[in-house]
């Protein structure tokens, strides 16, 4: 059984995202080791990127900042690969396809591999090109995880029946960011899904309080929360750990109850 496939095991799963390098790599680390530590199940890294078209304000500013701070590709892989001496829970990039491209796609599957990267997220590749990088994925063990939104009602058949890994549902239109309320109708989307797939479903983009993540987790297999925690790296820079793990920690804590 694949380390994603474990994530969704021990109930409903708590997905946070931190972009790669920001502030630092060397913080990167350590959040992900208190990540694992505070009950996430499975981490979502971003790549930096100068152009993260499907990102809000808070994570675009991280992406600066890891760029900022000279986080590359190559150092990235390098920071995960020491990391995984001590995190066992499951990783997976989210990036865009030109920083794969750029990195040679093969080489960077291979090196997902190598690195301990149990599957990519790539929001700007439609499902028409995903034949693209499908081969090199599966040639290095990489799941790619497909992204579904609430527009894509006639497509969700076509995208989940190909899904491996987990299915990415998006809660809300637009970009990511903290919203007050969501108002996308979830169990219905994540309800086609399930016709096509067994694979888990998790819910992303908007959430960021205990009681949005257990209102989408009950109607799914978990929640991902991004810039809720990017914005608590942004307050807190080199020692934003213990914020991070205590917010992890109360969201995780609250999933507990559902089944």
């Amino acid at each position: 059984m694949s380390r994603i496939a474990q994530a969704f095991l021990n109930g409903k799963a708590f997905i946070p995202f931190v972009t790669g390098g920001d502030p630092d790599l060397e913080t990167s680390e350590k959040l992900l080791i208190a990540m694992q530590e505070a009950g996430a199940d499975l981490i979502e890294i971003g790549v930096p990127f100068s152009d993260p078209i499907a990102e809000g304000p808070v994570i675009q500013e991280a992406n600066e900042r890891a760029l900022a701070a000279g986080c590359t590709t190559d150092k990235l892989f390098d920071m995960i690969e020491h990391a995984r001496q001590k995190v066992t829970i499951p990783l997976v990039f989210l990036t865009y396809a030109n920083p794969i491209y750029v990195y040679g796609k093969k080489r960077f599957m291979e090196r997902c591999r190598q690195a301990g990267i149990d599957g990519i997220i790539v929001p700007d590749l439609p499902y028409e090109e995903r034949e693209e990088m499908a081969a090199d994925c599966e040639a290095a063990g990489v799941d790619m995880i497909p992204i579904i939104t609430p527009t894509s009602k006639e497509r969700i058949t076509m995208i989940a029946k190909e899904a491996t890994g987990f299915i990415y549902c998006v809660s809300s239109l637009g970009v990511t960011g903290v919203r007050k309320e969501i108002q996308t109708n979830v169990s219905e989307m994540v309800a086609y899904v399930r016709k096509a797939s067994n694979a888990p479903v998790a819910v992303g983009f908007g959430i960021s309080t205990p009681e949005q993540a257990t209102a989408m987790a009950s109607v799914s297999d978990g929640a991902i929360v991004g810039s809720a925690i990017v914005k608590l790296i942004a307050q807190h820079g080199r020692q934003s750990e213990e914020a991070v793990a205590a917010y992890v920690k109360e969201m995780k804590d609250a999933l507990r109850g559902l089944h």
